[in-house]
């Protein structure tokens, strides 16, 4: 079976180049830092986190919604400074897809669910904007993945032909939908089982740029 000639890489953010931006693990510190209800913290968050990532609450409307719907003891601008120092970066993924990129002459497009606020942050701290050429958030284009039509968006603004790229996701599910697309797609579970499966594509380290 032949190899694909792959152009364009579609990238998840969250789980592969940095940590989650919000995950439970996250709001779990931050409901024992603030002292609050972890299991209220979470069942409300299940309620509107999808409203914030498509982009229809703003950052304080959420967490009016989770937190300040009663009178605290911190401010916002306390929660939102704990928030957002939650989010580390995986440099050596985030070098290793530039590598990949400016080796293979690729385009690299992010398809990620993330809300506006923690998206511009993690944008702005972590300088993706060094790796990628266009950001298909959730926040932007009001979809999140699972849903096919974000997957269509992205090839739509990635002008390459859908055999020609390969999507790469920590969440088993969302590959599973790239592909019923007939997009290529890779379950990203660790740097260096990643490499070797881009290798399989033939995208390899230090390859000559191409021609």
């Amino acid at each position: 079976m032949s190899v694909p000639e792959i152009h364009t890489l579609f990238l998840d953010i969250g789980g592969v180049l940095l940590t989650n931006g919000w995950g439970r693990e996250a709001r779990n510190k931050a409901a024992a830092h603030f002292q609050l209800d972890n299991s209220e913290v979470n069942e409300r968050h299940h309620l509107a986190f999808d409203a914030y990532e498509q982009g229809k609450l703003t950052l304080s409307e959420y967490l009016e919604r989770i937190v300040f719907y009663e009178e605290r003891s911190f401010t916002e601008n306390d929660f939102v400074t704990f928030m957002l120092k939650q989010s580390m970066a995986h440099q050596d993924t985030i070098d290793y897809f530039k590598e990949i990129k400016e080796s293979h002459q690729l385009k690299v497009i992010a398809v990620s669910n993330e809300g506006r606020e923690l998206n511009a942050f993690r944008i702005s701290e972590y300088k993706l904007f060094e790796l990628f050429d266009a950001f298909i958030s959730s926040c932007f284009v009001h979809l999140r993945k699972p849903d096919p039509a974000i997957f269509r968006m992205a090839v739509d603004v990635s002008q390459t032909p859908i055999e020609q790229i390969l999507f790469v996701d920590d969440r088993l599910m969302f590959v599973e939908v790239a592909q019923s697309l007939g997009i290529h797609a890779i379950h990203y579970q660790g740097l260096d089982a990643t490499k070797v499966l881009l290798n399989k594509f033939g995208l390899q380290q230090n390859s000559l740029v191409h021609m």
